[in-house]
């Protein structure tokens, strides 16, 4: 019998369990003995992970929603694979499937190999030995993730004892203690104590990847981690990951919609459209030479930080494919401004552009000669737009006797919510000259 999670801090030369040189308390993760025995066959020389043509489908009464179309990718000890996609991309949906998570009604086949081991048809019962162990899960919701009735402290206490039975309630509490403290959440000794609604969105969210941690796994999979946080909060998020990385050696698959989040962590990015892998390669082909007209139009979305000259964005025009009954061809096709006539007739394979770089795309030598510049191909939504205005009346023109007039419909003041940061009450239209304001980055609340 092999044992879970053996292989991973030893191989991958991160930091051990209890020896972090921050001065963090964390003495007590280092003595957790020997991890429990689980499913047996594993190969130590095989991938940590290996997912190969990967297809879930669900039956709803319009038909079968494929929603996701042969996914395959590897991952290694110690690396972290970002994958990126829009909304209903299918990102979600395989990291469920390679939890086991699904439910009963869905169709999932293909082979999902943990140390060569297949996960795909295990009982509930053995992969519940491996969830946590060998494969652990941060969801994208912690306020749904984490159980409203029960203490903190109490459901990561759970999660330790359910791996390891020869644990003592008090180790366990100490240990949860101590992984608090390790995601950075303050008076840990009695906030193990607390109830989820007594913690913020961030700090829950931190008390999740405690959770995930707990046990050492080997893979970490990350499900949009950020999501809802105000991008400082998204900040100190992502720096928890990278500690919990360090302290237990692990692999991880972070999911996102936002390429920022993963560009200072992967070290390879799959992007995902239609419920498929359209490019995968390392961080840099991805950022500085894509090959796909998908990827270089969600480059070309996103402003910049390092640009020295003024450049636009580039949007991606349209929504994606149903996935109900997908017509032949690239399903990027009806939005992707290199397109023609080819590509209706087949939806192309996923094909080697360069060492480690794949791409699914009949037109990768044009978007290469971009050279990651998107404004070069989608030119026509890159062009500035030009607001047509006419002359206001002459009661509302700016200057003597300029008033303020209350739009057509406006309730009386007394049944309106006064704005933030304002006096008046009603709907208004200003006549007063007034600077623009910032607007909020995609992600943040207004």
């Amino acid at each position: 019998m092999s044992t879970l999670g053996t292989t991973g801090p030893g191989t991958s030369g991160a930091t051990a369990v209890g020896a972090s040189s921050t001065g963090t308390s964390t003495g007590t993760l280092s003595q957790a003995g020997s991890r429990m025995t689980s499913l047996g066959g594993f190969d130590p020389a095989a991938p940590l992970l290996q997912v190969s043509d990967l297809n879930v489908r669900f039956p709803t009464e319009d038909g079968s929603v494929h929603a996701v179309r042969g996914v395959d990718y590897a991952l290694r000890s110690g690396e972290v694979l970002g994958i990126v996609g829009e909304s209903g991309s299918g990102k979600s949906v395989t990291s469920l499937a390679v939890m086991g998570l699904l439910p009963q009604s869905a169709r999932v086949t293909g082979s999902v190999k943990y140390r060569g081991q297949e996960l795909l048809g295990q009982s509930d019962r053995s992969m519940s030995r491996v969830r946590g162990k060998g494969v652990s899960m941060i969801f994208q919701d912690p306020m749904t993730s984490l159980d409203p009735v029960y203490k903190i402290g109490y459901q990561i206490e759970e999660t330790l004892r359910s791996h390891d039975k020869s644990l003592s309630s008090k180790a366990a509490e100490a240990r949860a203690v101590d992984l608090l403290e390790l995601v950075g959440i303050p008076s840990a000794k009695d906030r193990v104590r607390s109830y989820p609604h007594e913690f913020s969105g961030g700090m829950r969210q931190r008390v999740v990847i405690a959770i995930a941690m707990a046990n050492q796994p080997e893979v970490i999979i990350a499900d949009e981690p950020t999501t809802a946080l105000d991008v400082t909060v998204q900040a100190q998020i992502m720096e928890v990951l990278q500690t919990a990385l360090q302290e237990t050696g692990a692999a991880m698959v972070l999911i996102t919609h936002d390429l920022g989040v993963v560009a200072g962590i992967a070290d390879r990015v799959l992007v995902m459209y239609a419920g498929r892998p359209v490019e995968l390669g390392s961080v840099e082909d991805i950022y500085y030479e894509p090959r796909m007209p998908y990827t270089l139009g969600l480059l070309g979305s996103l402003p910049r930080v390092d640009s020295t000259n003024r450049e636009r964005l580039t949007p991606i025009q349209g929504s994606p494919p149903s996935m109900v009954n997908m017509p032949p061809g690239c399903p990027f096709a009806p939005r992707c401004p290199l397109h023609i006539a080819e590509c209706d007739a087949d939806e192309p394979p996923l094909v080697q552009v360069g060492p480690a770089h794949n791409a699914a795309c009949i037109r990768t030598d044009e978007v290469a000669r971009a050279h990651g510049r998107a404004a070069e191909i989608f030119n026509e939504t890159a062009d500035d737009a030009v607001l047509s205005a006419s002359a206001l009346p002459a009661d509302l023109a700016t200057g003597d006797g300029a008033r303020e007039a209350t739009a057509p419909g406006t309730p009386p003041p007394s049944q309106t919510e006064a704005g933030a940061g304002r006096s008046d009450t009603g709907s208004v239209v200003s006549t007063a000259n007034t600077a623009p304001t910032t607007g909020t980055t995609n992600g943040d609340r207004a």
